[in-house]
């Protein structure tokens, strides 16, 4: 088991790329088979920083027209998330009377993901869907209240690094996903 130092932690090995790419793969089929014959192209929101690396997978696989924007928010601060979330710049949302599709790195209480519907909401669009690479399950706080549309894979509720996410900013760029070794 392969072993990375990011900051001050150690993590270890917890999903290898290639078994969470299938995932991705499995994803991108069900986006292209709900917007084949789409009359308009929807937008798709990359939040920053985390989604980046998910959000190119998912572009090079699907198979009609898109429009792409992102959005940084953030809500942790090491290894726990502050409930508070900051949304710090976007680029120009066209969204007005659109289908959005949010691209996540991971949702787990979910804060993120309500703050950026209710922004594009006061946008104007006219449907919000959610996809995420990660989702735990176990710390989401809004059950029975929001759907999220696509996940890739669910995983327990642990801190992971890698593929995007991060810890302090740091790990993003290592291909796999990594558990805190504790």
């Amino acid at each position: 088991m392969k072993k990375i130092t990011v900051g001050d932690k150690t993590f270890r090995t917890y999903i290898p790329y290639e078994e969470f790419s299938k995932d991705i793969d499995r994803v991108a089929a069900q986006l292209n088979a709900d917007f084949a014959n789409a009359a308009q192209p929807p937008v798709f929101i990359c939040t920053l920083n985390g989604a980046m690396l998910f959000t190119s997978e998912i572009m090079q696989r699907v198979d009609f027209p898109v429009e792409l924007s992102s959005i940084r928010a953030s809500s942790y601060i090491g290894t726990h998330t502050t409930g508070k979330v900051n949304i710090t710049e976007q680029s120009p949302l066209k969204v007005k009377g659109r289908t959005v599709v949010v691209l996540e790195d991971i949702i787990d209480t979910g804060h993120t993901m309500k703050a950026l519907i209710d922004v594009l909401k006061d946008e104007g669009a006219a449907e919000i869907r959610l996809c995420t690479l990660f989702f735990k399950p176990e710390s989401f706080q809004y059950k029975g209240v929001y759907g999220i549309d696509y996940i890739a894979r669910e995983i327990q509720n642990q801190f992971i690094v890698g593929f995007g996410l991060d810890y302090n900013e740091l790990g993003r760029n290592s291909k796999d996903i990594y558990i805190l070794d504790e």
